[in-house]
């Protein structure tokens, strides 16, 4: 069933603090457990951003749609055209983004978005996205967002893991991953940019991860022989996570940032057993209400 309109127009109650999901395919299965318990707990944060898979985080979070937040990384894994090696060979990619993100969410589909409630919603959005034609990377905003197909279509863009999704086309360009950017995948620039200088960054790697430079073989050479910015960014991308993690853990070290790291059982990108899924959305769950009293502290709410 279709989600309803609201009533009313939605407010905010965080105004002083960015929220910022990180990426990492099926790992978000973890901290989509924290978009739950954000919205369960009536955290309303006024500003929010997510890149790659934390683009989809973000979008159900501007919903306040709890069950699609944990649909969309468990049950939705076992949907039988969510992607195989055969989407693979067809050219749709590993992961059938085309269906994922353009085909489930309309209505009736198998993973309906409320877009009333995200228009609703008057938070601000950010989605950090590569255009794989130029090299320039940059964040949809709701300014580029004017229908759910348009909103679905960036959340894709974003969301779109080089060699194991196909690029997507939106207007003159190509788009690929957000983590290709400059930013390594975590929204922290986009924020400052917007004036912020205090942070909730939900992460899906441990503390102590340390991201290894990509090695770049012949085949990827190949694969991308249209688009060598890409190639040219998985070269950059550890350089440039690693750096984007060092400054939150700085602020983290000043106060002024709040930094959820999983602690609990996490699974792989590709992970698509729904049981093991479902096993760290629940560790996420579990570690969320241990954190949350300490961040409403921090939030003054």
């Amino acid at each position: 069933m279709t989600p309803k309109a609201p009533t009313r127009r939605l407010t905010s109650n965080i105004h002083h603090t960015a929220l910022i999901f990180e990426g990492g395919g099926m790992r978000v299965s973890y901290t989509a457990a924290v978009v739950v318990a954000l919205l369960e707990a009536g955290l309303h944060f006024d500003w929010v951003a997510g890149i790659s898979a934390g683009s989809s985080n973000t979008a159900n979070y501007l919903s306040r749609d709890r069950a699609r937040a944990r649909r969309s990384f468990v049950e939705f894994a076992a949907d039988p055209q969510f992607g195989d090696l055969r989407t693979l060979i067809r050219g749709k990619g590993l992961f059938n983004s085309e269906y994922i993100y353009r085909v489930s969410g309309q209505p009736g589909q198998a993973l309906p978005y409320d877009f009333d409630t995200f228009q609703a919603n008057p938070a601000r959005m950010r989605l950090g996205v590569f255009e794989a034609d130029t090299g320039r990377a940059f964040y949809w905003t709701r300014d580029d967002v004017k229908t759910r197909d348009d909103l679905m279509a960036r959340v894709q863009s974003s969301s779109t893991l080089p060699f194991f999704m196909p690029p997507v086309h939106i207007g003159d360009h190509v788009y690929a991953d957000g983590a290709l950017g400059p930013s390594g995948g975590i929204a922290l620039d986009a924020a400052r940019a917007d004036g912020f200088t205090r942070f909730l960054a939900v992460l899906t790697r441990p503390r102590d991860y340390v991201k290894a430079p990509v090695r770049i073989s012949r085949p990827m050479r190949q694969y991308f022989r249209k688009y060598p910015a890409i190639l040219d960014a998985l070269q950059q991308r550890a350089t440039n996570y690693n750096r984007s993690r060092e400054e939150l853990l700085e602020l983290e070290r000043s106060g002024d940032a709040m930094i959820f790291f999983p602690e609990g059982f996490t699974v792989s990108q590709g992970e698509r057993n729904t049981a093991r899924l479902a096993r760290s959305f629940a560790d996420g769950a579990a570690q969320a209400a241990r954190q949350l009293p300490a961040w409403r502290e921090w939030l003054g709410v």
